[in-house]
């Protein structure tokens, strides 16, 4: 144990460290990847190299120091061990990063392709089919010369191929031929896009998914795909895509088509049957995670497994009483989670639930206790070493939030005690695991909530109640019964099973639909920040791994990062990257959208991002203080008691200068999606293609002035995105600061400002 002489205070508090690590000595191992997904963590949070070096130099000073002047005592080596983590991960993020990333397509435009298919994805609720393209040839049309290059550059790079350069195309029922499978060589005409990033600062960013997925470039098919070689058969993986596609088919047939998505998405992970009324209900009412194939889907399929073999193999006496029965149940369930993993398509988060189910069988396998905070650390350890990109995704926060959550909950002493079984009615037992199957679901929706505020923007409130049955159904009735048809149909007699599948299906909708439109299923958070979000994720990860007291203070950095996010104003105007879309927050708390015809996912980003749901959004028109006309909108908004004058233009005819600069020069921000000339110069910002090219999506706070953009939060990833200038000149590296400069060179108060600039006319 360290000394300080001298120093008694800080020696007495040292010794007390000491003696609480010692306590705290069987949760030390469990910080290890903690540290680790602090390090990737760090990482994206981190605008760009230097910040990054800087990270790693400061966890190496830490680690020697802690070894240096911890020599004889746990906590300096805890520090030094927890700070080589997170300089471990972070490291290992930015070696991947660098390592699988392709060419990022520059701009849109057409081309013909010829390519082999490495992925079909039916989507038949969109009438439409998925294939995933490693280009072979590419031809460029008229001025989209150059979109080839980055289609075709990752084929030439030392890297995998398997991991980069290949396109995902979109092809419309109506152009798919016969054929589509993995291994085909087919020829088509698309067009392709740059994979796109956030609309707006806080909305979904696809293009950091597709950079560590290697695609520069998605798409969507314009003519009929001409089938030129037809796909090799015989291959394991050329069985497996036919094999899942074919059972997909097989069970659209079965069952009405909503219920037959459903049924699809739990046996084969294809969702492209789920309606998007469907989806939306599962999501609001919190059972969306039973229509993606994880570890709930994986523990009844082993579990089944399990229980089978057990039963089956216990019927022989002689094998009973000398083979391991439990070993080779064990072996028999990890058989069926590699091979159900492999069917549903091998995605990253089966794959990752796969793992943590094999750290369990394992546990199991060695007469260890079947589910512990040591195995949940293992499994994310696994995790984080293989796909460290996955830490900033939704679907790794949740899944191991809620299993991290489940057996922190039941390995406290007081949850032992009061729910372990015991010699008591049978009602009272009942009445026992139902308050625990509710105190599970009410910890697990806690620990959620954070997660689905900082991603989603919505957390749910009913959710806890309707997984108690929710679960349960899917569990013990609807897969094992699914299973049995599917089987049964091999003879001709899975007609009794369909039924009884269709009817807990049908239940299983019912209920999704009935609580997702309860008044109040989902509250809407606009927006959480970083730093609050981490608060929040410390605070929880201490309060589930410690197992003294100290474990309380915890609640401390939750607490602060509930009331950061509670105390954040949220903002006031959003601006799509494209400058086609604008959505104004009214006093209200309602979306106000500049186009009367805007899709309905752009509607329900903007009204989401804004806390409000898509339907309640109105048209700018109809927001008290503007005027619109059929090319232009003008607004006066008042917030902080201060007068604000927006002007934005929404169609693509002429307006007269005599009418545009003086209502430009009225304007304390203009927002437009195309380029507008140097006289039109408002007192603030100028939102259109010269700085949105630049900046990406803009979110502008009126409350406490402020610029946000979508190129501040990309900062200098890999996947930030890259501009061009209209004349094929590339633009300067993105300065993610340079809405906030505009602000600081223009003064918002100035007493020469019009009261109004008027709607304009064509």
């Amino acid at each position: 144990m360290p000394k300080w002489p001298g120093f008694r205070p800080l020696s007495l508090a040292s010794a007390r460290l000491e003696d609480w690590l010692e306590a705290e000595r069987t949760q030390l191992p469990l910080w290890l990847p903690v540290g680790m997904v602090a390090g990737v963590a760090g990482w994206f949070w981190l605008p760009g190299e230097q910040a990054w070096e800087g990270l790693l130099l400061s966890m190496a000073a830490l680690a020697l120091a802690g070894f240096a002047f911890g020599r004889g005592g746990r906590a300096g080596r805890s520090v030094a061990i927890f700070a080589l983590s997170v300089a471990i991960g972070c490291g290992l993020i930015w070696w991947k990063a660098e390592r699988a990333g392709a060419p990022v397509l520059a701009r849109d435009g057409i081309a013909n392709l010829t390519a082999r298919i490495e992925r079909v994805e039916p989507l038949p609720a969109r009438q439409a089919v998925r294939v995933t393209l490693l280009p072979l040839s590419c031809s460029d049309e008229g001025r989209s010369a150059g979109v080839c290059d980055a289609a075709l550059a990752p084929q030439h790079s030392r890297l995998r191929r398997s991991a980069v350069g290949v396109i995902r195309i979109n092809i419309p029922d109506e152009n798919a031929v016969p054929g589509l499978a993995p291994g085909a060589v087919i020829a088509l005409r698309a067009r392709l896009v740059p994979p796109p990033s956030a609309a707006v600062p806080g909305a979904y960013d696809y293009s950091a998914v597709a950079w560590f997925s290697g695609i520069p470039a998605t798409g969507k098919a314009l003519d009929p795909v001409k089938l030129i070689t037809p796909a090799p058969t015989g291959g394991p993986a050329e069985w497996l895509a036919d094999a899942r596609i074919g059972l997909t088919a097989h069970i659209m047939t079965e069952l009405p088509p909503g219920q037959a998505g459903v049924a699809a998405a739990l046996v084969t992970g294809d969702m492209g049957g789920v309606t998007q009324d469907d989806n939306d209900a599962f999501r609001r009412s919190g059972l969306a995670h039973l229509l993606s194939v994880s570890g709930l889907h994986l523990t009844a399929a082993v579990g089944a497994t399990m229980f089978l073999a057990l039963r089956l193999l216990a019927l022989w006496p002689r094998l009973a009483l000398r083979a391991p029965l439990l070993l080779i149940a064990a072996g028999c369930g990890a058989v069926m989670g590699i091979a159900y993993t492999l069917l549903t398509g091998a995605e990253v988060p089966t794959v990752r639930s796969l793992i943590a189910a094999l750290v369990v069988l394992a546990g199991v396998a060695l007469g260890r206790e079947a589910m512990t905070l040591r195995l949940v650390a293992a499994g994310a350890l696994v995790c984080v070493l293989f796909w460290p990109e996955s830490v900033a995704g939704p679907s790794f926060q949740l899944s191991f939030a809620a299993i991290l959550s489940i057996v922190a909950l039941h390995e406290l002493q007081w949850t032992r005690r009061t729910f372990e079984k015991r010699e008591e009615p049978w009602l009272r037992r009942l009445l026992r695991e139902l308050a625990a199957l509710l105190l599970t679901g009410l910890v697990v929706e806690a620990a959620l909530a954070p997660i689905a505020i900082f991603h989603f923007h919505r957390a749910g409130l009913y959710g806890a109640a309707a997984n108690i049955v929710a679960i349960p159904l899917t569990t013990f009735v609807i897969m094992p019964a699914e299973a049995l048809a599917l089987i049964a149909d091999c003879v001709g007699l899975g007609a009794p099973f369909w039924w009884v599948t269709g009817r807990a299906l049908a239940l299983l909708l019912w209920i999704a639909h009935s609580v997702g439109s309860l008044p109040g299923a989902v509250t809407f958070v606009p927006t959480m920040s970083r730093a609050a979000f981490a608060l929040i994720a410390v605070g929880g990860l201490w309060l589930a791994l410690w197992r003294t007291r100290a474990r309380l203070l915890g609640l401390l950095p939750i607490a602060a990062g509930a009331a950061m996010t509670l105390a954040t104003h949220p903002a006031d105007i959003f601006i799509t990257g494209d400058g086609r879309h604008l959505a104004v927050r009214g006093l209200d708390g309602r979306v106000a959208l500049l186009r009367e015809r805007t899709g309905d996912y752009m509607r329900d980003t903007l009204s989401e991002i804004s806390g409000r749901e898509g339907d309640d959004a109105i048209a700018l028109d109809d927001l008290p203080g503007a005027v619109c006309g059929p090319d232009s909108c003008t607004a006066t908004l008042i917030r902080d008691n201060r007068v604000w004058h927006l002007l934005a233009t929404r169609s693509a005819y002429r307006i007269d200068r005599a009418a545009m600069e003086p209502a430009c020069a009225a304007a304390d921000i203009v927002a437009s999606d195309r380029r507008l000339p140097d006289w039109c110069r408002p007192r603030w910002l100028k939102a259109d293609p010269n700085l949105l090219a630049k900046t990406g999506g803009l979110a502008i706070r009126l409350v406490d002035p402020g610029v946000t953009s979508v190129a501040e939060l990309q900062a200098a990833h890999p996947w930030a995105m890259v501009a061009t200038d209209h004349d094929d000149r590339p633009l300067p590296q993105n300065d993610p600061n340079f809405a906030r400069r505009a602000w600081a060179a223009r003064d918002p108060w100035r007493d020469d400002r019009p009261a109004d600039a008027g709607g304009m006319q064509r």
